[in-house]
């Protein structure tokens, strides 16, 4: 067919080890949704030990249940992007897309965007049943969504204008810079995304966030207080004690840090004011300020720019083969091409990288609940955990493999013992 590259002709290495990499990610992904899946069944019908006293067997069921449905979700969603990918490089959707809009708009950068725009928002679309499934069927069934069809709808609304206003100027920048700003191209691009990133980081808070979700002052006086005690303890200075109304779109409860500068910010979900005491409260938010304290945010962004670089430096070579297109399915090179190419084809290979995130995750996690037990109570900090456990179905026997794998935070089990031990050891002597 013409336009179309034989799949049937001898694969360049580039090519061999993309899909290479592409079938053993979806391999290893099926793989771990089994076990996770056969885990969550085994131990379904016994709560472990050290919380039989504040989960119920029915909630404990409900949790395995929940565990099941969305990894069964996410399995198969992993297959059809695994087929979506494959369709739009070596099977020729980016050349066709690409000669597609060339005959309606040759100009650069002007085509390119709308040659990558065209693939993003067909890759939006493919993902969007799973979205509806995942919110109308599967967290509706267990009693967590909350959200309206209306309220879906507005929110990708949102989203499409925002990623238009933001990452379109983003997106024209980088491909004019690679068309015109010679060799060093990658360098200028990711000082003007680190500006970008930072821009954003300091406006969230204050200006983007409040387009989907209300953020209101906290008004307990008793909490509040309590709070700003912690913060002082701490030597931490915000914005301010905010409660986002979570509850309109989810019952999952949730604490979090955000922001930059002076437009730093702490945030609950109110579904999580009502369910904590305030010692609990104050005792997650110590763990959260732990990881600003203890500069884990820092550190993360810190990585995540030097691995920006890194992935740009890497585009700039890759950019100049010719072997890096035709191995990929796209007839013609160009800006463009390489960019899209690269956002598509890299995630396949940083895959295999999950482990190590979550293992430096872990320790964070670890270190931040040392951090709480110094300036509020271990006890309370797993009190809070087990019902945050328990009321957002988290499954508290994961398969180990798995967790190992994916999970950010370390297994419930494992969790709840390291605080109990600093619980024991920040308990007065006799």
């Amino acid at each position: 067919m013409p336009g179309v590259p034989d799949m049937l002709t001898p694969m360049r290495p580039i090519g061999a080890a993309f899909l290479v990499a592409l079938g053993l990610g979806l391999a290893v992904r099926w793989w771990l949704a089994s076990r996770q899946i056969a885990a969550a069944r085994a131990h379904r019908e016994r709560v472990p030990e050290p919380f039989a006293a504040e989960v119920a067997l029915p909630e404990h069921q409900k949790a395995a249940d929940y565990c099941v449905a969305r990894v069964r979700l996410g399995r198969i969603e992993a297959v059809i992007d695994a087929v979506a990918l494959l369709a739009l490089t070596v099977g020729g959707g980016i050349s066709a897309l690409d000669a597609l809009w060339r005959k309606v708009l040759a100009t650069e950068p002007w085509h390119g965007a709308l040659v990558i725009a065209s693939v993003l928002a067909l890759l939006g679309a493919l993902g969007t049943p799973f979205s509806l499934w995942r919110t109308f069927r599967v967290e509706a069934a267990f009693g967590f969504n909350r959200t309206t069809l209306a309220t879906f709808a507005l929110d990708r609304l949102k989203g499409i204008v925002l990623a238009l206003l933001i990452g379109g100027p983003l997106l024209l920048a980088v491909l004019a810079l690679m068309q015109r700003a010679g060799s060093r191209w990658w360098l200028y691009a990711w000082l003007v995304w680190i500006c970008l990133s930072a821009a954003i980081s300091w406006a969230w808070p204050a200006f983007i966030a409040p387009l989907f979700n209300r953020f209101s002052p906290l008004s307990d006086a008793a909490l509040k207080a309590r709070i700003e005690a912690l913060l002082e303890r701490c030597g931490f200075t915000a914005k301010g004690v905010f409660v986002v109304d979570s509850s309109r779109r989810t019952a999952h409860g949730n604490a979090y840090f955000t922001g930059l500068g002076r437009n730093k910010r702490i945030v609950f979900f109110d579904s999580l004011i009502g369910r904590l005491a305030g010692a609990e409260i104050e005792a997650v938010l110590a763990h959260e300020l732990g990881h600003f304290r203890l500069r884990h945010v820092a550190k993360r962004l810190t990585v995540m720019a030097a691995g920006a670089l890194g992935g740009l430096a890497l585009l700039a070579l890759l950019a100049r083969l010719p072997q890096f297109y035709t191995a990929l399915g796209v007839e013609v090179p160009s800006a463009h091409a390489a960019l899209l190419l690269f956002m598509l084809v890299a995630p396949v290979f940083t895959f295999f990288l999950t482990p190590l995130e979550t293992l430096w995750s872990r320790h964070h996690e670890f270190a931040a609940d040392r951090f709480a037990a110094r300036y509020a109570s271990a006890s309370q900090l797993a009190t809070a955990l087990v019902k945050l456990y328990r009321d957002n179905a988290t499954t508290l026997t994961p398969d180990p493999i798995s967790s190992a794998f994916y999970d950010s935070h370390p297994p419930a089990l494992a969790r709840i013992a390291y605080l109990r031990r600093l619980a024991l050891a920040q308990a007065p002597s006799a």
